[in-house]
C-alpha cells in the first residue's frame, strides 16, 4: 500500500495549483524501480477522493524497431536518445498538456512493430500522472508541474527488471541486453540529469517518502 503522506502531498499541491488545464505530475524512475504500480495505486487513491485522473504510461510512444536498433550509434544511446521521439512527444504530449483538450498521440503495437496514432480525450481530466523512464530530460521536464522519483536500490531493480522481461530470452541474455545497453542508458540520465535531485519528491524501495523543502 502507497504511503498516504505522498498522495497527502499531491493533494495540497493541486489544491494550490491555479491554472486552467490539468495539474500535471510525473512518476519518475530507473527500470524495475515500480513506476507502474505507484502510478496505479496513486491513480486509485485519487479517484477515490473524486479526482478526476488520466495516466499516460511513456513505453506506449516508443518507436518502431528501426529507428531504434542498428543505427549506428552505441546501444546505451538508441535507447536514451532514439527509444522514443523525444520532440515529437515535447510536442505532442508535455506541450499539448498545456493548450489542448483532445491529444493525438503516437501507440506502440509490440506485436507488429508499428504505431498507430490515437486521439485522448483528457478534457475532463483535473490531475494528469504520466509514467515512467527519463521523464526529467531537458525536453520534457518544463512542462511537468510535480515530480515524484523513485529511488529503488540497483540490486533490487536489477532483479526484478531481470526477472520480469523474459520476452528478450533466456536469463543471460537478458543479462547481456541489460548490460550493454539499458543500464548504461540510465547511468547516462543518472550521471547527466540527476534525477533523484531535481524531483519534488522521493520514494525508497520501501515506499517511504522523503520530502525536500525549498525554503
Amino acid at each position: 500500500m502507497i504511503d498516504q503522506q505522498l498522495i497527502h502531498r499531491i493533494l495540497d499541491e493541486h489544491k494550490n495549483y491555479k491554472q486552467k488545464r490539468p495539474f500535471i505530475v510525473a512518476i519518475d524512475g530507473l527500470s524495475g524501480a515500480g513506476k507502474t504500480t505507484i502510478s496505479n495505486q496513486i491513480e486509485n487513491e485519487l479517484t477515490k477522493r473524486n479526482i478526476s485522473v488520466a495516466i499516460f504510461h511513456i513505453d506506449d510512444h516508443i518507436v518502431e524497431r528501426k529507428h531504434r536498433y542498428n543505427t549506428g550509434y552505441e546501444e546505451w544511446y538508441e535507447y536514451y536518445y532514439l527509444q522514443w521521439d523525444v520532440k515529437l512527444l515535447q510536442q505532442k504530449l508535455f506541450k499539448a498538456l498545456h493548450n489542448e483538450s483532445k491529444l493525438t498521440l503516437p501507440f506502440y503495437n509490440h506485436s507488429t512493430d508499428t504505431t498507430l496514432y490515437k486521439t485522448v480525450n483528457i478534457n475532463s481530466s483535473e490531475l494528469v500522472l504520466i509514467e515512467g523512464i527519463f521523464l526529467q530530460r531537458e525536453e520534457w521536464l518544463p512542462y511537468i508541474d510535480y515530480v515524484v522519483y523513485i529511488d529503488c536500490p540497483r540490486e533490487i531493480r536489477f532483479e526484478r527488471a531481470l526477472n520480469r522481461d523474459t520476452y528478450i530470452g533466456d536469463y543471460q541474455e537478458r543479462l547481456y541486453k541489460y548490460k550493454r545497453r539499458y543500464w548504461q542508458g540510465e547511468d547516462h540520465y543518472l550521471n547527466h540529469v540527476n534525477p533523484l535531485k531535481r524531483a519534488d519528491f522521493s520514494i525508497n524501495s520501501y515506499h517511504q517518502i522523503t520530502w525536500k523543502s525549498y525554503d
